[in-house]
């Protein structure tokens, strides 16, 4: 099988699809396929991505994912990936989200950005990533696999819009210059009991590093990141399991807290 096949791109997308649609897990790609190269997987999701658009969705923004040590080293990867967001993605603070509609999902608590002018480039540096910030909140992905086992390969992950199923938004505040978003410390709760920390630091070194590293990667689809848009800079720490019947919270000093409840 020819990998670059246009056939087997799409068929690969419209699978995970209905794996998620339809809450049945597919093998992982790598299984069949152990070679997959990352430009493949990242065909297979912008495919998936155009069929969803194609429906009806709308891209909001990005995210980026694996970002920190405690993720890679949780998935056994050295290099972030990155994933598309989608109007029908996005939740707000205190919304309730239902365990059913998800198969295998877990949660990670982030700091993110909503742009307030155009970011892209070969070259995008860190004043830059900084000026074209409009506001930062706080927020929690929940990512889900349409795969039988969280067993993936970055890959894996890729294809399937880098694992992200839900994105719960906090209330955004202005970036401030005075906002050391590298020490901004985050504490992730259940159920009133705090359960995960991580300082912003822990997200490529600066939260902001990754604005810089989305805006490179996008440069060489011939896309960018646009004002308005939302992006996620990556986990503080390893993800948690998401279960039925809990309350995720995750609080910060300089920034407003962000909720989610599971029936």
């Amino acid at each position: 099988m020819d990998e670059l096949d246009d056939r087997w791109i799409a068929g690969t997308a419209s699978a995970l699809l209905s794996a998620e649609y339809e809450r049945v897990p597919i093998d992982a790609l790598s299984v069949r396929w152990p070679g997959l190269r990352l430009e493949t997987a990242y065909r297979v999701q912008a495919a998936a991505v155009e069929r969803r658009i194609a429906a009806g969705a709308r891209v909001v923004g990005h995210k980026a994912g694996v970002t920190s040590k405690a993720m890679q080293d949780q998935m056994g990867v050295g290099e972030p990936d990155s994933g598309v967001l989608l109007d029908d993605m996005v939740l707000p603070t205190g919304s309730v989200l239902s365990r059913s509609v998800l198969l295998q999902p877990r949660v990670e608590a982030e700091i993110a950005f909503r742009l307030g002018c155009d970011l892209a480039g070969p070259n995008v540096g860190l004043d830059e990533a900084r000026a074209a910030v409009k506001e930062v909140f706080l927020a929690l992905e929940v990512i889900d696999t349409r795969f039988a086992s969280w067993r993936i390969t970055v890959a894996d992950s890729i294809a399937d819009n880098a694992s992200c199923a839900r994105v719960v938004t906090g209330p955004m505040v202005p970036l401030d210059a005075d906002l050391d978003l590298l020490a901004e410390p985050l504490v992730v709760s259940v159920d009133g009991t705090a359960v995960a920390t991580g300082q912003g630091c822990a997200v490529l070194g600066d939260p902001l590093c990754a604005l810089v590293w989305l805006a490179g990667r996008l440069h060489r689809f011939g896309d960018g990141l646009r004002a308005g848009q939302l992006v996620l800079a990556g986990a503080v720490h390893a993800s948690l399991p998401l279960a039925a019947r809990s309350t995720v919270r995750v609080r910060a000093p300089h920034l407003p807290p962000t909720e989610l409840h599971v029936r």
